[in-house]
């Protein structure tokens, strides 16, 4: 059964028809959930924007629109506190064609604390090298921080998310606020907002009409094997993508 499942997800990028943006790689709020040590996962990240730009982004990029990005991410519990993980971007343009972008691994750290209620924090550091297809800089980097709070069935996270160029000549540091408020109507359902918002250089913030910024209704569900987080974004700048769908499966083995 979970070999039928990860080949139907694989396969989605080369049958579904593409009507979509280029979207991150990965659209997700970190919360505090690790692996236990020695125990392995994967996710697949998928999304595509039912509208977007049709213009290149950059000389040698890919065209947004009609693009469908599918992202699994492998990664391995180290300790109580510390995970490991690594991602392969491949992306499906709107001619058909299907694009390998590059790798990236992380390490990400969750300090101990009730997993039921109150305060939990954490940090992901991200390094990454991207063919042109994904960035006009090879090297990247980001730090993100992770906090949140539960209390009864609400949750509320806040990511904090410094990025960098690690190439020579990369660009300015950015910084961008994601965010997640969830209620949790059953034991294994959570259903509420998260946000997304690029604020430009971090010694010069911009505007809040300005970069790309995206809020999504979003779904969690624990089937018990598997979990999904699944959302619909609507972009609230003129930069952000129109209308994004976005799902994330994941398991453990």
């Amino acid at each position: 059964m979970k070999r039928q499942l990860f080949a139907l997800i694989a396969g989605m990028a080369v049958t579904l028809p593409c009507v979509c943006f280029a979207a991150n790689e990965e659209i997700q709020v970190y919360l505090d959930d690790l692996s236990q040590p020695g125990q392995f996962g994967v996710d697949v990240h998928n999304n595509f924007v039912t509208s977007g730009d049709s213009t290149l982004p950059y000389p040698g990029g890919l065209a947004p629109l009609h693009q469908y990005r599918l992202t699994p991410e492998f990664y391995y519990g180290l300790t109580k506190t510390v995970e490991l993980g690594a991602y392969l971007l491949t992306t499906k343009t709107s001619d058909g064609q299907t694009h390998f972008e590059g790798e990236k691994v992380r390490i990400k750290y969750i300090a101990p604390h009730d997993s039921d209620n109150g305060l939990f924090w954490g940090a992901n550091l991200e390094v990454g090298r991207t063919n042109l297809y994904a960035s006009p800089q090879a090297w990247n980097a980001e730090l993100k921080g992770i906090a949140g709070y539960r209390s009864g069935r609400w949750t509320f996270a806040i990511n904090p998310n410094v990025d960098w160029s690690l190439s020579k000549g990369g660009g300015p540091v950015t910084l961008d606020v994601d965010g997640k408020v969830a209620y949790k109507v059953t034991e294994k359902t959570q259903i509420g907002l998260e946000t997304y918002n690029e604020l430009g250089p971090l010694r010069h913030l911009q505007g809040l009409n300005q970069n790309s910024k995206t809020l999504y209704l979003a779904l969690d569900h624990d089937f018990g094997q598997y979990d999904l987080n699944a959302g619909i974004g609507r972009g609230l700048t003129s930069d952000a993508d129109n209308w994004v769908l976005k799902f994330i499966i994941g398991t453990h083995f």
